[in-house]
C-alpha cells in the first residue's frame, strides 16, 4: 500500500485509498476543473472537501501542500518515476493530468499549443475578470455607491466573451473539434457567471450565442455533470 504519511496534509484529510490520486478541493469554478477532468479521464481518485467557511485553506496542513492557500491541489501517489507528486494551481494540474494519461490534449505539437494558449487565456483573463464581476455584483462590491469599478470588470468580461464568441464560430470546442482541458478550464467559469453570480443580464450574455452553444454542449456531458458536484459539500 502506498505510504503518503510524508505529506502533512494527510493528517487533516486522511487517505482512505492512498493508492489513488488525492484531490483537495471545493466545487468552485477553479475546483471543479480538476474533478471534471478526472471524471472525463476515468482515473481513480479520492476527493477531500476543503471548507472555506472554517478556513481549511489556511490550515498548516493545507499550506504544506499549497503555500498560496488556494484550491485545488493534488497528490498523485504514482507520479513521475513512480514517486508521489504534489501539485497546486488548476491549470498546472490539468496539463499534468493530460500528460499523464494522454487524454484531453492534442498529441500533435501545433494542436497542443493551440489548446494551451486558450488554457492560458482562461487562467489570465476569464477567471480573474469574472471573479471580479462576481465580487462587485453578488458580494460586498454590490454595496459600493461608485459603480465604476464594477463597470470596468463588466466591460472586460464582455470583451472576453466576445473574443470567445468570435473564436468559436465554426468550431465545436476551443481547440477545434477536440474537447479538452481548455474547455474544462473555461466553461465552469461561464456557468458560474450565469448561475452563482447571476450576472448574465449584467454582461449581456444573450449577445454571445456561440459561447452559449458550446456551454450547453459542455453541461450536457455526464462527466461534467458529475464533476460539478465534487467534492460534495456537507
Amino acid at each position: 500500500m502506498t505510504d503518503l504519511s510524508a505529506f502533512p496534509i494527510t493528517k487533516k484529510w486522511p487517505a482512505v485509498h492512498p493508492d489513488r490520486l488525492q484531490l483537495y478541493s471545493l466545487p468552485t469554478p477553479n475546483g471543479v476543473k480538476v474533478s471534471i477532468a478526472l471524471e472525463e479521464i476515468g482515473l481513480p481518485y479520492e476527493p477531500h472537501l476543503v471548507r472555506f467557511d472554517t478556513n481549511d485553506q489556511l490550515s498548516p496542513e493545507f499550506l504544506s501542500l499549497n503555500p498560496n492557500n488556494k484550491i485545488p491541489a493534488i497528490i498523485d501517489p504514482d507520479g513521475p518515476g513512480g514517486r508521489p507528486l504534489a501539485l497546486f494551481e488548476s491549470g498546472a494540474i490539468l496539463v499534468y493530468l493530460a500528460g499523464k494519461t494522454g487524454q484531453l490534449l492534442p498529441a500533435d505539437p501545433a494542436g497542443r499549443y493551440e489548446a494551451l494558449q486558450w488554457l492560458m487565456f482562461q487562467m489570465g483573463g476569464i477567471g480573474p475578470m469574472f471573479g471580479q464581476v462576481g465580487f462587485f455584483h453578488k458580494f460586498a462590491g454590490k454595496d459600493f455607491e461608485d459603480k465604476r469599478p464594477r463597470d470596468r470588470y463588466v466591460a472586460e468580461a464582455r470583451r472576453l466573451l466576445a473574443v470567445l464568441d468570435g473564436h468559436l464560430q465554426g468550431r465545436a470546442w476551443l481547440a477545434g473539434d477536440e474537447y479538452g482541458i481548455a474547455d474544462i478550464a473555461t466553461f465552469p467559469w461561464i456557468n458560474n457567471l450565469l448561475g452563482f453570480y447571476g450576472a448574465g443580464e449584467l454582461v449581456g450574455y444573450g449577445d454571445f450565442r456561440e459561447v452559449d452553444r458550446v456551454l450547453q454542449a459542455f453541461l450536457a456531458r455526464p462527466a461534467v455533470q458529475r464533476g460539478l458536484k465534487i467534492p460534495a459539500r456537507d
